[in-house]
């Protein structure tokens, strides 16, 4: 068996691992680079190994940064199945086609205004391209064996992190892969916790957080406390927030805000995001894959006004009371957030609230890290609203909870590769279990191969 490592690396992006034994490969995970331009501009090159030689895709979750590439690999010429559980298959459906249509839309846009560096601008991918893709997703269900290729054993095991996120064991020969894909957190309101792992001979595992700590603080109580300052100076409150997981998330703790009374029922809430809308109804609709029930799956709808179309998002400009909008994407990349920050960021009296990890080179980055002015369409936008953050929202676990999911292990992995992080994270990660659990641990760097 061989283990190439095609991204997420050095970055909390692009997820792609080719798995290959006795002339067959499988790829688990299939997802685009996000961030700085370097990083971006492999979304525009062709896979580094031929896509028509592949067997099969296994998606952990549906996030962009690991199916967004699913068209694009199709475009190069792969014919084989995408498997993926039921809820993935469905958020895929949405999450692609969204993606399509704001490539295409922004392109267009960029024409129009001719602040694109390319005459014509084009989109990465059409949403031509994401129905040739969809065609070939396959859902399987959770902790049961399929074939993804001829002497390839797979299994799907519940990962927490967001709606149908799998762990992914790959088995070929003798040897056995453990994929973490994103991991969830023990003890978040709407997702249950992961299982504990399968034993496995290699265990590829996420890094995002492994170099701090989630604030111990309760998010309800800092999200409550940040709205209620806003309110009190007559300000709004703009939310970057990923229409997968986050959003969803947000909604319940404004219900619980607005329940407990912390919330005043005049602050009015809006979720500006149509694809973040049709998210929502999948989490209805597979409620065994979480914790809420029915009622509160009614309650978490309730709690804001869902806004569908682009003249009821742009009137949300124009109010002057005191307002939420909730609005994707969830590091500021795209989407209808561009054009609320382009109004609220300017005044003092606002909030932009981020709610999770901002990769490094996105305009949510680049506000978490003070910046004064970002730039949206081609102009620079003052940024004088207050920037707050809720880390303790996130869906990956911090190094704590990470270590505690590994100690779990019926069997120690003979090796540990961590992947999905920031340098600093990968690396201090790494160490924690080298000293913690004394497991072998490597960061491997683009492009890299391992065989046992």
């Amino acid at each position: 068996m061989k283990l190439a490592f095609l991204g997420a690396t050095g970055t909390v992006t692009g997820s792609k691992y080719c798995v290959s034994h006795d002339g067959a490969a499988v790829l688990v995970d299939c997802g685009l680079f996000q961030g700085y331009k370097q990083l971006r501009l492999r979304n525009w090159a062709p896979l580094p190994l031929a896509a028509g030689s592949l067997a099969s895709v296994v998606l952990t979750h549906a996030h962009i940064d690991h199916s967004g590439y699913l068209p694009l690999l199709v475009r190069q010429g792969f014919r084989g199945r995408v498997y993926c559980t039921r809820a993935t298959q469905a958020l895929c459906e949405l999450l692609l086609r969204d993606s399509a249509h704001l490539q295409e839309e922004e392109a267009a846009y960029a024409n129009r205004h001719g602040y694109s560096k390319h005459a014509p601008a084009l989109p990465l991918f059409t949403r031509a391209d994401v129905d040739a893709a969809l065609r070939l997703v396959t859902a399987v269900d959770f902790d049961t064996d399929f074939s993804p290729a001829p002497g390839f054993t797979a299994r799907l095991s519940y990962a927490g992190h967001i709606l149908g996120a799998a762990l992914v064991r790959v088995a070929a020969g003798q040897h056995s892969i453990q994929f973490s894909g994103d991991l969830g957190r023990p003890n978040d309101r709407i997702m249950r916790p992961p299982s504990i792992g399968e034993p496995a001979d290699w265990l590829v595992l996420e890094s995002t957080y492994g170099d701090r700590r989630h604030d111990s603080d309760d998010p309800l109580v800092t999200l409550g406390r940040i709205i209620s300052r806003t309110v009190a100076r007559g300000g709004a409150v703009i939310v970057p927030a990923f229409a997968v997981g986050r959003a969803q998330s947000l909604l319940y703790h404004l219900h619980l805000l607005k329940a407990s009374g912390r919330l005043a029922p005049s602050v009015r809430a809006y979720l500006d995001s149509p694809l973040a809308t049709d998210v929502t109804d999948v989490y209805v609709r597979h409620r065994r894959d979480h914790r809420l029930t029915a009622e509160q799956c009614r309650q978490m709808c309730d709690a804001a006004r869902f806004v569908n179309t682009p003249d009821e998002s742009r009137r949300l400009d124009a109010t002057s009371w005191p307002i939420v909008i909730v609005a994707a994407s969830g590091m500021a990349t795209g989407g209808r957030v561009l054009h609320h920050l382009k109004r609220f960021a300017p005044d003092p009296k606002n909030t932009i609230l981020l709610t999770g990890f901002q990769a490094g080179g996105t305009r949510g980055a680049a506000l978490a890290a003070g910046a004064r002015e970002i730039k949206i369409h081609g102009d620079y936008v003052p940024v004088r609203a207050e920037v707050a953050s809720i880390e303790n929202l996130s869906a990956h676990p911090d190094y704590v909870e990470s270590l505690e999911w590994l100690a779990q292990f019926p069997r120690a992995p003979s090796r540990v590769f961590l992947t999905h992080g920031e340098p600093s994270a990968a690396d201090s990660l790494r160490r924690r279990i080298e000293e913690t659990l004394h497991w072998p641990c490597t960061v491997p760097d683009y492009l890299e191969s391992y065989e046992p």
